[in-house]
């Protein structure tokens, strides 16, 4: 599989950058990208543009492999926040890891 990194702009992409990123996603992925990994290693101001253009490219990428990588603690706390930790590859807090199952005893009530 190709992966392919999309850099995202410093220090923080506003709403006016969804629709030139997203178009550059699109055209990654028209290329052949396989996974895309979305550099936000320059993002040192995030704010909700950048959750918004952030949430748009997840949008975008639909069902095709897509991760944030590089985000400082202040863009994961953000992240964090409005429920989109996801994108960092990394499980919310009090969620299990994906494909994991929690064990049932015989003697748990339903809830």
């Amino acid at each position: 599989m190709t992966i392919t990194r999309l850099v995202l702009p410093g220090p923080g992409p506003a709403a006016c950058d969804v629709a030139s990123l997203c178009a550059r996603l699109e055209l990654l992925y028209a290329a052949g990208a396989g996974a895309v990994l979305c550099d936000a290693g320059a993002v040192t101001a995030p704010g909700l543009g950048t959750v918004e253009v952030l949430a748009r490219l997840r949008l975008t990428a639909g069902d095709r492999p897509f991760r944030v990588t590089g985000a400082a603690p202040a863009l994961r706390a953000l992240l964090d926040l409005v429920g989109l930790v996801e994108l960092l590859g990394e499980a919310e807090e009090r969620e299990p890891p994906g494909g994991v199952q929690e064990g049932v005893e015989p003697d748990d009530l339903p809830v």
